[in-house]
């Protein structure tokens, strides 16, 4: 098994690349080992000193170093990751008891122009920042603001406000009339 690294905008964070499907469905962040107990991948991941994040995307696996020192702890993700394919062992365990996602928060009058503002944010921010290794999805629109919420290496990029204010808020604002910004939450 040969598995690709990729750098990514955060310094803190690497992009892995298992050549397989990791996640079908929805792309999952986990930001401590209480989290990370919903996926024997995730929790053999923080036990590697230094990780304080994973994120999982349909064919990647973004590590968080809180150190951002790699040379000692590449190595021995590269093995957890490996193990762990060749193990034959789910990516998610029993998810039953899992706490969900908040709910979304919007006016039904706003209905239509949240769900241009969903379909922009699925065909042509998140397969973007998917890239990068990481995911923003849509929580919620009020008095012109979309609110998002960004995982994986988008979470603490030192490029992630340049990402909501020129890129994303732009976009939104020029094909959805009634947007006049983007916040993080």
């Amino acid at each position: 098994m040969f598995i690709q690294t990729e750098a990514t905008p955060n310094p803190a964070t690497l992009k892995f690349l298992p050549g397989r499907e990791v996640l079908q469905g929805e792309p999952r962040d986990f930001r401590d080992e209480e989290a990370a107990k919903a996926s024997p991948l995730v929790s053999a991941l923080f036990e590697v000193p230094g990780v304080s994040g994973v994120f999982l995307g349909s064919d990647f696996i973004s590590v968080t170093n809180r150190d951002r020192d790699w040379s000692h702890i590449k190595p021995a993700i590269l093995g957890v990751i490996m193990e762990h394919f060749t193990s034959g062992a789910p990516v998610l365990g029993d998810m039953h008891g899992a706490a969900g996602e908040p709910e979304e928060f919007y006016d039904e009058g706003d209905k239509e122009m949240v769900e241009v503002i969903k379909e922009l944010l699925e065909t042509r921010v998140r397969p973007a920042v998917a890239m990068d290794g990481g995911d923003i999805t849509f929580k919620g629109f009020k008095a012109g603001t979309v609110f998002l919420h960004m995982q994986g290496a988008c979470s603490g990029c030192p490029s992630s406000t340049a990402t909501l204010k020129h890129g994303i808020e732009n976009l939104l604002r020029h094909f959805v009339p009634g947007v006049t910004a983007v916040q993080e939450v």
